[in-house]
């Protein structure tokens, strides 16, 4: 039953977190307010308060509940943590795959190198980390660039301590070869020194340096050492002709900018490092009900809160109720940040820029989404198909020689991948190589389970030709499923075109297979699904496999179980080091006994 907006007239007036909810107890929105009954009571008003989809919530919302806190900034707290524990639908929520790329300075070591590294959280205190990147090739560019400009060591700490001539980067002038010295302290130092200067936007700086040293070199006829730096003048003034952004803020900042179209939103976050414009990230959202402040606040605190390299500075498009609570929230000790929202200037500019990319981003997503639409109907009409094919599923069986035999079942919604259905399984009742039993195995668990939970697909794909199809046939037709449409696809032995594999689709009741022109954005589709398929079949089929060869020395020890088993594994992290413990470093391990270390050193040492 929709819920009665008399019933406001009981709620709190006091500042809190409301959760709206549907008939089934799940939770639809949660949002915070200064005075909740006053909030509530917008939201049922004629035509709502004026957001696209609260309507479309609120004819949903058939209970609410509240909870009362002390101030804005604990409410602002609640509400985050509500959010990320209930994932409502028409709330924005960030998957939380935080991973950053950075570059390194290890100026621990005496001669100290820069390399490209990945993390989450916070990076290990052995270094200077500048970043973070926003892919992992616009970091290589730099790192590559750098290594022509400052040609420092490459080589691991290892590698350089055993060295005693150079390598071959030293003859390609990409190292300089501290190893053997063949520079001094002093001259690495100062490619340390340049190479952070240029990483940090000092550009200018080091051009007035690089052209001191050349003018030097050539009065001093050392013509070789003056093409060099002459070389490494150019790359940088050419590097700084594409720089769009020439310090736009000075400083590392965020630029948030927002574009809405009906139900769809999209959020553009650019990154400007070092006071340069190091790239961009977007976040699409659907069927939300926040607005723009609203939006932002959520944003910046699930992206931005406990984190170790925030910004000195965000640019926000719009102004924020609780500025001063959040700025309180997400500032770091002794640390300087602020959020802003210019109305002017150049970082007004830069909000533009980040507006239009969001704008971008929609309407090339969208063409994207237009093409697949249009890819999904011309399938639904070539493959003679009774339902539009908006989720697919598609199984692969994998084994070696009857060994470990496995299935997997990979989804695509709406034309692409939805790894949250992905599943696995395990082969139980068929023994030997039979791939159709395995087929009509799976088929069977999977299909018995979605009837039951109401979960079916439009389309079933499987791997293989007409036999195939008639095991999911069969499967279907045993299980009373008739709104499921079926085919296979299978590659035609001995027949190519122009070099690729011809492909056949078989459906049901057509003696002949479907050939789809090699160019076919259908034909591109399923073999882009079929071959998801086989990768994520194979990938597990490998996995079962290497823990099968890790376990199998360990099953042929007397009385060494599956417990005994991962305890030792655990422990001492392979079969390898197991093997090369002693009696007295086996019996360390609780749980294992003076006959059982015994018997595992005898296992591996019988002539002992």
């Amino acid at each position: 039953m929709p819920f009665d907006p008399s019933l406001l007239e009981n709620f709190p007036s006091q500042p809190g977190v409301y959760i709206m909810k549907s008939g089934s107890e799940t939770v639809l929105y949660i949002g915070k307010a200064k005075n909740l009954k006053k909030r509530l009571r917008q939201y049922f008003l004629p035509g709502g308060d004026g957001r696209f989809m609260v309507p479309f919530l609120t004819a949903r919302v058939e209970d609410i509940d509240t909870v009362v806190v002390n101030s804005e900034k604990e409410a602002l707290l609640l509400e985050n943590t509500l959010i990320k524990k209930h994932k409502p639908k028409y709330n924005a929520l960030l998957k939380d795959d935080k991973s950053y790329i950075a570059l390194k300075l290890n100026n621990k070591h005496p001669w100290p190198t820069l390399s490209l590294v990945r993390y989450k959280g916070k990076p290990e205190a052995n270094g200077v980390y500048f970043g973070p990147y926003t892919s992992a090739y616009a970091a290589r560019n730099t790192l590559d660039l750098l290594g022509r400009l400052f040609p420092l060591r490459q080589c691991s700490d290892q590698e350089f301590a055993r060295r005693t001539r150079p390598c071959i980067l030293y003859d390609m002038k990409r190292c300089v070869a501290p190893c053997v010295q063949k520079c001094t302290k002093a001259e690495y130092q100062s490619l340390v020194d340049k190479s952070v200067r240029f990483i940090r936007g000092q550009d200018k700086s080091i051009l007035n340096d690089l052209y001191r040293e050349m003018n030097e070199a050539s009065a001093a006829l050392e013509f070789e050492k003056a093409a060099e730096l002459l070389k490494s003048i150019r790359q940088i003034e050419a590097t700084l002709e594409k720089q769009d952004v020439d310090k736009p803020l000075g400083i590392n900042g965020d630029v948030i900018g927002i574009f809405r179209q009906g139900d769809e939103v999209v959020l553009s976050l650019l990154f400007v490092r070092e006071g340069k414009l190091t790239g961009s990230r977007n976040y699409n959202f659907s069927n939300i009900a926040e607005d723009d402040s609203e939006l932002v606040e959520s944003f910046l605190l699930q992206h931005y809160q406990n984190r170790y390299d925030l910004p000195e500075e965000i640019l926000l498009p719009v102004e924020l109720d609780n500025l001063a609570v959040i700025t309180d929230l997400l500032k770091p000790p002794n640390k300087r940040f602020s959020l802003l929202a210019p109305l002017r200037g150049s970082k007004r500019a830069l909000l533009d820029m980040a507006r239009k990319n969001a704008e971008t981003t929609y309407i090339r997503e969208k063409d994207q989404d237009a093409i697949r639409e249009k890819t999904l109907l011309e399938m639904q009409q070539k493959l003679h198909l009774s339902r539009y094919p908006k989720r697919i599923e598609c199984f692969d069986n994998s084994n070696l020689s009857g060994q470990e035999f496995v299935s997997c079942m990979i989804a695509f919604t709406d034309g692409e991948k939805d790894s949250s259905r992905y599943r696995k399984y395990k082969i139980k009742a068929v023994k030997a190589s039979d791939d159709y039993g395995a087929m009509f195995e799976v088929l069977s668990r999977r299909y018995k389970r979605a009837q039951e939970e109401n979960d079916l697909p439009d389309l079933l794909i499987v791997d293989g030709g007409k036999g195939h199809l008639k095991i999911a046939l069969k499967v279907l037709s045993e299980l009373n499923i008739i709104n499921i449409d079926v085919i296979s696809i299978a590659k035609e032995e001995g027949r190519h075109d122009k070099g690729i594999t011809a492909e056949q689709i078989f459906i049901p009741n057509i003696k002949d297979p479907i050939l789809l022109r090699h160019t076919s954005p259908i034909l591109f589709l399923l073999q882009k699904i079929r071959d998801e398929a086989h990768r994520f079949a194979l990938a597990f089929h490998r996995k079962q496999r290497s823990k099968k060869l890790l376990r199998s020395q360990l099953e042929d020890i007397p009385g060494i179980g599956t417990v005994k088993q991962k305890l030792l594994l655990q422990y001492f992290g392979s079969v390898k080091n197991i093997a090369n413990a002693s009696q007295e470093e086996l019996l360390r391990l609780k749980g294992i006994s003076k006959t059982n270390s015994q018997d595992i050193f005898f296992y591996f040492h019988p002539s002992t």
